[in-house]
């Protein structure tokens, strides 16, 4: 069997979160021959692997969002479509139905610029009739270029080569789905959608905040994404969601409730058990954990705030930001810069870690992120028996007080997010309370051992696998 991972600016050029359980999931399922292939934002983030690829991994490919057209040599050839490319071109740019396989033969079999069609009549006609349709109060030359950039992206992608597998496993929507479906479509081949943050909201919760796109382009761009969401969860065979409120999400947005079966995440709880204790320097302190990648995403910088709070009322409180520091190098160092004004003392920035050597040195955890899927840090934290204060977003509310049947018991604390009030006075409450700590510590760890271990994931997916291999 070879499945082709599909995914979009994670594995293996990210660490943490997403990266890991794909690298997990290779790892579980080492007689299996994986292929990755990888859309990043341009040549110059090629081959610049975070992770070293394991035995069963016999190749990684490259999709590009932004590139230009490697034809040297060649001249160009002016593109005309067909009257059924021109219609399905037309269909998507205007946000009716389209019949993507019409696009999918077009981009993949015809030899053509993908600037010459974005700069071309027919792109050019069609954008216009968009234009005065819907959209006349705006300037033309600025909606024209806007909508090129929009589908700059999406139309390299469909023109990518897709390597030949058995099964395609797409971590996202998106441009993702985009090439799962086009391999789907061509293969005859199963597609697995396994999503762990809804990607269509995600990204419309970024750009409804973004300052580089402004009015009427927010909606055109939300509708883009949408679209792919659509093609996405109508080709996959099966759809998977980490919980229950990701499946009601996923029917929301256009998913048959037939094909969404729940899988919640896994570790190997035994790798944390038994780990190194405090120090004699440790016992000094109460230790907080926050292991993540420091990303606006985590929202450092409400922790460190909240932190100094708390520190005023427990002076021995200790703050460990554990994780990689280089995915946002601007945003690290306003963290770093937000702890000197506010002279808050025992806030150590590690770097990268082996989380192992670190968390049985920890008396909790901290995750204050405004977005999550089913962290895999928490369940981590629960195996290792450290409670938890975590922000109320994707899972986090569950794997603290349990889903539906579930008595474990409460394993640590749910704030909102960026309270930073709400955040001190959690960190303070178990901080002050040590029996408190190993009582939501012993729960955390009996969720994960009964619910949340590796070998449960593996059986499902190992099922799935199976249901879909054509």
């Amino acid at each position: 069997m070879k499945v082709c991972f599909v995914v979009e600016g994670c594995y293996p050029y990210v660490v943490g979160g997403v990266s890991g359980w794909i690298n997990s999931m290779i790892q579980a399922f080492s007689d299996v021959e994986f292929i990755i292939l990888a859309i990043i934002s341009d040549r110059s983030q090629s081959g610049k692997f975070k992770y070293e690829m394991l035995p069963n991994v016999s190749a990684v490919y490259e999709a590009y969002l932004n590139d230009v057209d490697w034809n040297p040599g060649k001249r160009r050839k002016k593109i005309r479509l067909n009257r059924q490319q021109y219609r399905e071109l037309r269909n998507l740019v205007l946000n009716y139905e389209t019949d993507w396989r019409i696009l999918f033969d077009f981009f993949s079999y015809t030899e053509f610029s993908v600037d010459e069609l974005l700069m071309g009549e027919d792109f050019f006609k069609i954008v216009r009739e968009c234009y005065d349709k819907n959209y006349p109060q705006v300037m033309f030359s600025d909606f024209l270029w806007t909508m090129r950039s929009i589908y700059l992206p999406m139309f390299l992608i469909m023109k990518t080569r897709i390597p030949k597998a058995d099964i395609y496993h797409c971590v996202s929507t998106g441009y993702a789905g985009i090439l799962g479906s086009i391999a789907k479509y061509q293969n005859i081949c199963g597609l697995l959608l396994s999503e762990h943050g809804i990607y269509t909201r995600e990204r419309e919760e970024e750009i409804l905040k973004a300052k580089w796109v402004n009015g009427i382009y927010k909606n055109i761009w939300i509708d883009q994404f949408r679209n792919m969401s659509k093609i996405c969860y109508r080709s996959a065979d099966v759809v998977t969601a980490l919980y229950g409120h990701a499946r009601e999400l996923q029917i929301d947005l256009g998913c048959n409730p037939n094909k969404i079966q729940l899988t919640p995440n896994g570790i190997i709880t035994q790798n944390f058990e038994g780990l190194p204790g405090k120090t004699e320097e440790d016992e000094k302190y109460i230790n907080v954990g926050a292991v993540l990648r420091v990303a606006p995403i985590k929202d450092v910088k409400t922790m460190i705030r909240a932190f100094s709070f708390a520190k005023q009322r427990v002076t021995n409180l200790k703050l460990w930001i554990m994780g990689p520091m280089d995915e946002d190098e601007e945003y690290t160092r306003e963290c770093q810069e937000l702890v000197e004004v506010l002279q808050v003392k025992d806030v150590v920035f590690t770097g990268r870690i082996n989380v192992k050597e670190y968390l049985g040195r920890m008396d909790f955890t901290i995750l204050t992120s405004i977005s999550e899927g089913q962290p895999l840090t928490i369940l981590e934290s629960f195996a290792a028996g450290k409670p938890v204060i975590a922000t109320d977003v994707g899972n986090c509310r569950e794997l603290i007080y349990g889903e539906e049947g579930d008595t474990c018991g409460t394993a640590g604390i749910l704030t909102h997010i960026m309270n930073t009030e709400e955040i001190a006075t959690a960190m303070v409450q178990i901080a002050e309370h040590p029996d408190l700590r190993e009582q939501m510590g012993a729960c955390g760890y009996q969720r994960a051992n009964q619910y949340y271990r590796l070998d449960q994931m593996q059986n499902k997916y190992y099922e799935i696998y199976q249901e879909i291999l054509v």
